[in-house]
């Protein structure tokens, strides 16, 4: 499949800079190889889909999740993880009280598109090709990424969260840029009960430079070469509700499978409520429910309430389609950050 081929700069499969002829044409050919395997996937994962529709989605939930494990592990097989993950997704969606079946609407309409995105991404503008491929699990080497060009700013560490299962420990870290407004999401990896590298402290400030992953929404970031010695960040910039979802509206518009976007809040307030929380701008224009669940969300959000006192504050968090979930606050002008997320 053409549509397929890896990008330049794109890792696919071993081999790269510094091989020899022989190992380039051998890693074309395995790169080729996967190309294919996962388009034959992405194939029969439209299939699938188009089965679950005709048998109707409210009896998705009698035949168990087994038959979503199945299809996963095929997606495991073509080589799309990204597939293979969404799939288990969906699976864990039927059944799961509430209106389940129009979330699993929802989302397999969102699988069915990346699928299709995956097999047509020749006719798709390059930014949204590369989110797609990303989506789908191809991933691109942080050397070659680091070659190309950065973004050097003062980088204001936003917050950092650690989440763990058996097999490997993954490191979320959250970066704004003073002088550029950017947001940037560093992602790394360690294994089960290790602890991934960078550990950057929460309201530290460094100069350094990111290359960016090649997206729609460009997000995702590699730390490059740092200059100077950190130093004590300040308090980030906010905005009202509205803009903030504003923000976030852009940025689904560009990649439709985003679940989250970073977002600072400027003097908002913490209102508990037997519904559910929300964070209301402190003139009562806007709010926006805080997103259920979440590791430690409910000392989180307490912790919340005991920063903000009842008067506005800042805080950072990620805003997506089932509310915003607060991850760092700062209380009036005071720079020191307090977590809110372990």
């Amino acid at each position: 499949m053409a549509g397929l081929a890896p990008r330049a700069g794109e890792r696919t499969e071993p081999g790269g800079r510094g091989a020899s002829g022989g190992d380039r044409e051998a890693a074309r050919r395995r790169a080729e190889r996967r190309a294919e395997r996962v388009a034959a996937g992405a194939t029969e994962l439209e299939r699938r889909l188009a089965d679950l529709l005709r048998g109707g989605l409210a009896g998705a939930d009698r035949e168990g999740y087994r038959p979503w494990e199945e299809t996963a592990a095929r997606m495991v097989d073509a080589q799309a993880p990204g597939l293979a993950t969404r799939v288990r997704e969906l699976g864990a969606l039927a059944g799961a009280g509430g209106d389940w079946p129009s979330r699993l609407l929802e989302e397999t309409a969102l699988l069915h598109l990346l699928a299709r995105g995956c097999l047509r991404q020749e006719a798709l503008p390059a930014p949204l090709a590369a989110t797609v491929r990303s989506r789908v699990g191809f991933t691109v080497d942080s050397a070659e990424l680091l070659a190309g060009p950065t973004v050097r700013d003062r980088w204001l560490v936003l917050a950092r969260q650690d989440t763990a299962d058996e097999r490997l420990t993954t490191r979320r870290t959250w970066l704004y840029g003073e002088a550029t407004g950017r947001a940037a999401l560093l992602l790394s990896f360690g294994a089960a009960g290790r602890a991934p590298e960078p550990a950057l402290p929460v309201g530290l400030g460094l100069d350094a430079e990111l290359a960016f992953h090649p997206a729609a929404r460009p997000l995702r970031a590699v730390l490059g070469p740092r200059h100077g010695a950190p130093l004590p960040g300040r308090v980030p910039p906010g905005v009202p509700v509205a803009a903030a979802l504003d923000t976030y509206g852009q940025a689904a518009a560009g990649d439709p499978w985003l679940d989250a976007w970073p977002v600072v809040l400027a003097g908002v307030v913490p209102i508990p409520g037997g519904a559910g929380w929300q964070v209301a701008d402190s003139d009562g224009s806007d709010a926006v429910p805080v997103a259920a669940g979440g590791s430690g969300a409910g000392a989180g959000l307490w912790r919340l309430a005991a920063v903000s006192g009842g008067h506005p504050v800042t805080v950072f968090g990620e805003l997506g389609h089932q509310g915003f979930r607060p991850c760092t606050a700062w209380a009036g002008t005071a720079a020191e950050p307090v977590p809110l997320t372990v």
